[in-house]
């Protein structure tokens, strides 16, 4: 319907949202969403935000849940009868959520999440606040797919940590400990504040740069405990030999050569990187781990060296004998992934292989 905006819908969370959020929503518009959890298994939803213009029982604008298998509805919302808690629990495994609008001055409109009774942590994406607690208390919650779009900032990357104003399931994102189009569990803990955060572009967001903040969060792999020392999960690996489809002879401006050959693409080489033969096509880098590893993401980096030369996007394949490639398809397993790469030739963009890749070698 036209009165839709952000949706991503999937059987275990979602999040969805009416046109222009959080901007004000068009007159005279409608959406109906479909929501399904698997069988035996009950919705969950987080109100986000419902503004909608005041009216009696919500006759310009509302928000109506239905329930058909309990043969209940929840609703109408808006702005003067918003849902009594910001959590509602079904015992339904299919929801309908009706928007409608009439003509209207003013409101945000709907924002909503949800997730089914197998994650019953937080399921709003959207409302995230300071966590409670002191510094150093570990958290594990649920992000519903979806988050990475919501309005929202986050302050920080994935190395030092996000400032606690974050949001957090889009912070998540950020720091890929989880994909964005599923959603999944999330574990963090609350340490001390630093003085600034450094912003960064990763998994295909922006964070910003931010100021000191008292506390910050840091995401963390996998299942830990407070009491034990993290798993050392980020590690960069050791390359045992680069290979290339092509690298480029240049000759520079006093006639001498230089290669751009595949060992050059090193991330901390100084001076020149690697670069393909100029009329090359489906050009690509090889990396040789030596043994089969398990690879948790890729940071890539331009060359500033004389040329403004980065790659704006790439996919990823990877092998297990240096013959037999597979493609890289992420979370959804539809499609070869396309990662979004740099905008310039100076700044490190991080990208997160959800899930990983087990390999020796990487294309």
């Amino acid at each position: 319907g036209d009165g839709c905006g952000h949706t991503l819908l999937t059987p275990h969370s979602g999040t969805l949202s009416s046109k222009n959020y959080p901007g004000t929503y068009p007159n005279h518009t409608a959406c109906r969403w479909r929501l399904r959890a698997p069988p035996g298994t009950s919705l969950l939803l987080a109100f986000g935000d419902v503004d909608l213009e005041p009216s009696e029982r919500c006759t310009r604008s509302s928000v109506l849940l239905a329930d058909p298998q309990a043969g209940t509805a929840y609703g109408p919302y808006c702005r003067n009868a918003v849902p009594a808690t910001p959590l509602l629990v079904t015992n339904s495994s299919s929801v309908t959520v009706l928007f409608n609008s009439s003509s209207h001055r003013s409101g945000r409109g709907l924002l909503l999440s949800y997730a089914t009774s197998q994650h019953p942590g937080r399921g709003d994406c959207p409302l995230e606040t300071p966590l409670p607690g002191l510094p150093g208390v570990c958290f594990s919650v649920y992000c519903p797919a979806g988050c990475k779009d919501i309005e929202g900032d986050i302050w920080g990357n994935p190395s030092q940590g996000y400032r606690d104003t974050s949001v957090l399931c889009k912070a998540a994102v950020h720091a890929g400990v989880v994909a964005d189009e599923l959603g999944g569990q999330v574990s963090l803990s609350r340490e001390k504040g630093i003085t600034l955060y450094e912003s960064a572009f990763a998994n295909g967001l922006h964070s910003k740069r931010g100021s000191l903040s008292e506390k910050r969060l840091l995401f963390h792999r996998g299942i830990f405990s407070c009491h034990l020392p993290l798993p050392a999960c980020d590690d960069t690996l050791e390359v045992a030999a680069f290979n290339a489809s092509s690298w480029w002879h240049e000759v520079d401006v006093l006639g001498e050569d230089q290669a751009w050959v595949a060992e050059r693409a090193a991330l901390d080489s100084a001076g020149h990187s690697w670069a393909a033969d100029p009329s090359s096509e489906a050009a690509w880098l090889e990396l040789d781990l030596g043994t089969r590893r398990n690879v948790t993401g890729i940071i890539t980096k331009g060359s500033s060296n004389h040329h403004d030369y980065y790659v704006r996007s790439y996919r990823v394949s990877f092998s297990r004998d240096g013959k037999n490639w597979k493609p890289y398809r992420g979370s959804s397993g539809q499609e070869d992934k396309v990662f979004e790469g740099n905008s310039d030739s100076h700044g490190e963009v991080f990208n997160a292989f959800i899930p990983p890749i087990a390999a020796r070698y990487i294309r």
